[in-house]
């Protein structure tokens, strides 16, 4: 019987078969993703057989092959990786400009893992009914800046429903992954556009501008207008996986656009004579920000770089 994982608890996968019954299932088997070690061997989104049983539970026998997925180097074990969700059409990362403050470290590292499988991204910048004057002026100096590389951007406050009803039109008929930092604001957005969802919210940390974790496993949820949200717990630090530094340009859209006029086709953009990507780096063609996270992001064969979160 097949079906799709539409929940994962941690030991326990909802699976909801071609029926539409859904149906507790476990792992049998140990499951591979080519060779790479996994916290979730099986993740949301992921199309699936299930052998049932007399206790009217089942377990999952196989994994078809995924279109995609979106996956990070697992905190913990860090020769290990994370699953987020599989066989996504687009991905919603929900950042916030304080309260707390979303990195663009962390925006870029999403957006590169995101360019690795080809899956589009929407960034939200939710909270933009409580911005002063001059964080509302940074907000769009980062709007500005990722449309001009091809992103595209919207304002919400999930608060008030400001915006909010423009999303609808990006979520029908599709697969969407939402994803963010703690604190950003990710399932009050969810219940403002799914209602019934009623997801438990929680308030920011006063003493450190942090979010708590209020969504503990990753569920997909259905949408009345036709599609999914997959709703993910709130992430810290994000750690790219398997990404060789040879291929890390061409998940930089704009660096990689350069990167065409390098004098050597080995280039690493960081001290080569000749290189087009310095180049348009002095020149402002390039923001300094990105550059930043890809030099870090050059950095990540480091091991010891994911014990801590950053």
């Amino acid at each position: 019987m097949k079906g799709l994982v539409i929940k994962n608890t941690g030991s326990w996968y909802s699976v909801k078969t071609d029926t539409g019954k859904v149906v507790e299932c476990k792992i049998k088997g140990n499951f591979r993703l080519k060779g790479i070690r996994s916290t979730n061997p099986v993740a949301v989104g992921d199309n699936v057989e299930i052998a049932l049983n007399s206790e009217g539970t089942a377990f999952i026998t196989h994994i078809e092959e995924r279109r995609n997925y979106i996956i990070r180097k697992s905190q913990n074990l860090s020769k290990q990786s994370h699953i987020l969700a599989a066989n996504v059409d687009e991905a919603f990362l929900i950042v916030t400009v304080n309260y707390p403050q979303t990195s663009t470290t962390f925006i870029d590292r999403f957006l590169a893992s995101a360019e690795a499988y080809s899956v589009p991204v929407v960034l939200v910048f939710n909270k933009c009914d409580i911005l002063s004057d001059d964080e509302r002026h940074y907000q769009q100096s980062m709007i500005h800046l990722y449309e001009t590389i091809g992103y595209e951007c919207r304002e919400v406050s999930a608060a008030t429903g400001e915006g909010v009803d423009g999303l609808h039109a990006l979520l029908k008929g599709k697969i969407t992954l939402l994803s963010g930092n703690s604190g950003v604001g990710k399932s009050t957005l969810i219940n403002k556009i799914l209602p019934e969802a009623n997801l438990r919210t929680a308030e920011i940390s006063d003493a450190h501008n942090t979010g708590m974790h209020t969504t503990t496993f990753s569920e997909m949820l259905e949408l009345p207008e036709g599609g999914y949200i997959i709703d993910t717990p709130g992430i810290k630090g994000f750690g790219t996986f398997n990404m060789e530094p040879e291929e890390l340009t061409s998940y930089f859209p704009e660096i990689f656009h350069f990167s065409k006029g390098c004098k050597f086709s080995n280039c690493t953009h960081t001290h080569e004579p000749g290189c087009a990507v310095l180049k348009a780096i002095d020149d402002h063609y390039i923001a300094q920000s990105r550059y930043q996270s890809y030099l870090n992001m050059l950095e990540d064969k480091d091991e010891n770089k994911y014990r801590e979160a950053y």
